[in-house]
């Protein structure tokens, strides 16, 4: 695990893989990229609306990372490094609430059109705990992304479940595919997108990072 960051959490959910969907692969391909660097931020963004420190992570743990448009809630994002001391070696980042991640991926969107998007149905974990309603997309157009980008979302649902049979459906350590019944009800949809890199000093491996059994 690459000390609990947060984009990591939804990318690492390992899923058990099922058939590959035949589909037209997407891009990552954004302002921000893996060899991005802290002054290309500075630059592209204006250094004052560029801040580097500790945020909050996970399970009340602390990071650093960079925070990009910091007081503007609707276009502010954050970008990880691998380096956290050096702020070297871009991790990922997050999708700003205005942004558009790959294949149209927007927060707020709703989980059938996420499935839409992938072109089929997706696994992720069970909600109501640190690392709910994560997916990592081991299967569909989403899941082959080129140039070892990947995405990771977390839902979260928008209506409560109206009874304990639902809720149970939903919540806790399993899981879950996105076309079921009980999603018709609870209507999950996009809290978080993620953008993550393969850290180019673990060799050769183009998979996500292993999460240690853990879970933008």
């Amino acid at each position: 695990m690459i000390d609990c960051r947060p984009l990591m959490i939804a990318l690492t959910l390992t899923f058990a893989a099922g058939p590959v969907l035949a589909a037209e692969a997407l891009t990552c391909d954004g302002t921000i990229t893996a060899k991005t660097t802290l002054a290309d931020l500075e630059k592209a963004y204006g250094k004052k609306n560029v801040k580097t420190g500790q945020v909050d992570g996970p399970e009340g743990t602390t990071m650093i990372a960079t925070t990009v448009f910091p007081k503007d809630e609707k276009k502010t994002f954050q970008v990880y490094w691998f380096d956290e001391a050096k702020h070297e070696g871009l991790a990922g980042y997050t999708v700003s609430e205005d942004g558009v991640g790959p294949g149209g991926l927007k927060v707020g969107m709703a989980i059938k059109d996420v499935e839409t998007i992938n072109g089929g149905p997706f696994t992720l974990s069970g909600f109501y705990w640190d690392y709910g309603g994560g997916a990592n997309f081991s299967e569909g157009k989403l899941a082959d992304l080129p140039d070892d980008c990947f995405v990771g979302v977390t839902f979260s649902p928008s209506v409560d479940p109206p009874n304990d049979k639902v809720s149970n459906a939903i919540s806790g350590e399993q899981e879950l595919k996105s076309n079921m019944k009980e999603f018709e009800i609870v209507k999950p949809v996009v809290q978080t997108i993620n953008i993550s890199f393969s850290d180019p000093n673990e060799g050769e491996d183009d998979s996500p990072p292993d999460s240690g059994d853990t879970a933008q």
